[in-house]
């Protein structure tokens, strides 16, 4: 087999080697075992030759989210190459449509490097306070090609497996290797997202808040894709071991639709989530109790208002209006600097924008 200078065999010699394995005419249920059996070590040689460099590399970054997307990447390319090789050569409905999820996931994840890219462009003169909400569009585009190129696609193809059965499973056992080696694969990437959240999660959130108030919309996309993923594949095995067992091609069927309506759901949530976020949400409520907390000092007879807005996941705008006691007033600008070194330093995990007005307190004051 090739082999590339660093001694590590070449994606193209596996890929070369995994398509040969698979001339399956005149051979017994035993050997076609055996060659899904070959067919996973290569694979599986592959995927840890890639999630080891990776790693690597990425030890030298700072968590934002994007480990878990390049974990992910690597895991859907893998993963959509031996699904398509498994649909050849079966005609599975509910492989078909892991194929295109994986595909589609594929695309998601180039999709949101991109928008991490554009989002550190940083400031100009027509974009005053960077491009850091690019994250929050792309991911919304990601969430609308889940909903109708992995979603609604896969339950298209499902129904017209559903009420024209033309065929059995064919070469079961791929199938189902193929369908194990996804899970395993997929579950390692689902696990570098956990890691990836639980790094992110100072706050020790449970999983479901955290996801519902995270600002990082890429750790959100790729933990939901991968949890889809593994569920999905399962529900593709259990589709496929029934049709293998029964002979019924309808459950291989209902398996495809079944997962072609659990991204859906999963796109629904994730539209849901990216529209609040790119029309502007505010700071989560612990990062606000910090900032309110810095307001609180001798000099300060009041917190008029205080607004607060997400630019990006790791930037936040701060305007605030206080009414400075009477015999603080010449020291004025001397509180305003206190109180914004105060909030940086509270939040400096993240990059802040801070503006403070003092006046008056009015109780007709409106907060517009």
């Amino acid at each position: 087999m090739q082999s590339t200078q660093s001694g590590t065999p070449s994606v193209t010699a596996w890929l070369s080697q995994c398509i040969q394995l698979f001339n399956f005419e005149g051979q017994t249920d035993s050997c076609k075992r055996e060659e899904c059996v070959c067919f996973l070590k290569i694979f599986f040689r592959c995927y840890n030759s890639i999630e080891e460099k990776g790693g690597q590399v990425m030890t030298e970054h700072q968590s934002n989210g994007m480990f878990a997307v390049l974990a992910a990447l690597g895991a859907n390319i893998l993963v959509a190459i031996s699904k398509f090789i498994g649909y050849a050569f079966s005609g599975s409905a509910a492989m078909l449509n892991e194929s295109i999820h994986s595909v589609v996931d594929c695309s998601n994840q180039i999709l949101l490097l991109f928008g991490n890219k554009r989002a550190g462009r940083g400031q100009s003169e027509l974009h005053q306070f960077g491009e850091g909400r690019a994250k929050y569009f792309f991911s919304t585009i990601v969430a609308t090609m889940l909903f109708f190129g992995g979603g609604a696609l896969g339950v298209m193809e499902a129904f017209q497996k559903l009420l024209h059965p033309s065929h059995d499973v064919e070469n079961p056992w791929l199938v189902i290797g193929i369908l194990v080696f996804g899970m395993i694969v997929e579950g390692s990437s689902l696990r570098i997202a956990v890691k990836e959240i639980r790094v992110l999660n100072t706050e020790k959130l449970s999983l479901l808040r955290f996801l519902r108030e995270s600002r990082h919309s890429e750790i959100l996309i790729i933990f939901t894709e991968d949890f889809c993923a593994v569920i999905g594949l399962l529900v593709a095995l259990i589709g496929t071991i029934l049709t293998m067992v029964t002979g019924i091609a309808a459950f291989d069927a209902i398996s495809g639709l079944l997962i072609g309506l659990l991204l859906m759901f999963a796109a629904i949530f994730l539209a849901k989530e990216f529209y609040s976020l790119i029309i502007g949400e505010s700071v989560t409520a612990s990062d606000l109790v910090k900032i309110r907390q810095a307001f609180v000092r001798n000099e300060v007879d009041r917190l008029i208002d205080i607004k607060t807005v997400h630019l990006s996941p790791s930037e936040i705008l701060v305007a605030a209006k206080i009414d400075v006691e009477d015999i603080y007033e010449d020291v004025a600008y001397d509180v305003v600097n206190s109180i914004e070194r105060e909030i940086r330093r509270v939040l400096e995990d993240k990059k802040v924008y801070i503006y403070i007005e003092t006046d008056k307190y009015d109780p007709n004051y409106r907060r517009e």
